[in-house]
């Protein structure tokens, strides 16, 4: 049985990736604002430019599951409920996510310093 391209985009499946600019996403980020709104604030100028580099990666990447974030991001820790937390900056700050691997969408669910990070629970935020 074949799908036309009109009951293919009517189920909702996606035959290519996005293409936003010239550029080609394949994760989707929620959202950029988040992390803008944190690297505008006093004293984290610092974190604009790791959060920037690591936006970009993950826009271009393609993860099925931990195992292929894993091997992109060697130092990001799956810490249960599609939760997966990032080293920024040299671990000066974190950066907590929620994946959800079969639709290819990243959801940031957390940013802060290594010490509000440590106030937190990663899985349930």
């Amino acid at each position: 049985m074949s799908v036309t391209p009109c009951e293919t985009q009517r189920m909702g499946i996606r035959l290519l990736p996005r293409r936003e600019h010239g550029r080609i996403r394949i994760m989707r980020v929620i959202s950029r604002s988040t992390l803008r709104a944190y690297w505008t604030k006093a004293g984290r100028r610092d974190s604009e430019t790791p959060l920037k580099a690591w936006f970009r990666e993950t826009e271009r990447a393609d993860w099925a599951n931990a195992a292929e974030l894993r091997r992109d991001f060697r130092s990001a820790s799956v810490v249960g409920n599609n939760r997966v937390v990032f080293n920024i900056a040299g671990n000066k700050y974190r950066l907590v996510v929620r994946i959800n691997y079969p639709y290819r969408v990243v959801y940031i669910r957390f940013v802060g310093t290594h010490a509000e990070y440590d106030k937190i629970d990663a899985t349930e935020v």
